[in-house]
């Protein structure tokens, strides 16, 4: 399990430009602190990205729409394109940006990624009642 530290540690150890990935899925959700730990660490990648990690030899696999998911560790996997909204950097390392991230688990529409879009709303609306 990754908190938030350790999850820093990880990503800041990674050998990819900050141009070239971005951290997405429940990574996300720790980095904005809306949950304290996930499991694994999924990111987003450039194109680029995805060229150079598959000529390197690392597992791909095809998602639906005909981009490529990468196994590059037991604890990562990289999805090439896969973002919604922009992009923030939070403690060093690029994240995808909160609005990004409820677009992004709606399309999954999983019964676990429905729970974090309301997670996430919750504390949103608890931040604007007290700012």
């Amino acid at each position: 399990m990754f908190d938030k530290c350790s999850l820093l540690q990880r990503l800041k150890g990674l050998p990819f430009s900050d141009k070239e990935y971005w951290v997405a899925a429940g990574g996300a959700m720790v980095l904005h602190g809306f949950r304290p730990q996930t499991r694994d660490i999924d990111l987003g990648c450039s194109t680029l990205l995805a060229d150079r990690l598959e000529r390197e030899g690392y597992p791909v696999s095809f998602c639906g729409d005909g981009t490529r998911r990468i196994q590059y560790a037991e604890d990562v996997e990289i999805y090439e394109n896969w973002i919604e909204g922009t992009v923030k950097i939070i403690g060093g390392v690029p994240v995808v940006c909160a609005e990004g991230l409820m677009k992004m688990k709606r399309k999954l529409g999983r019964e676990k990624d429905l729970a974090d879009i309301a997670r996430i709303e919750k504390v949103l609306a608890a931040g604007k009642k007290n700012a």
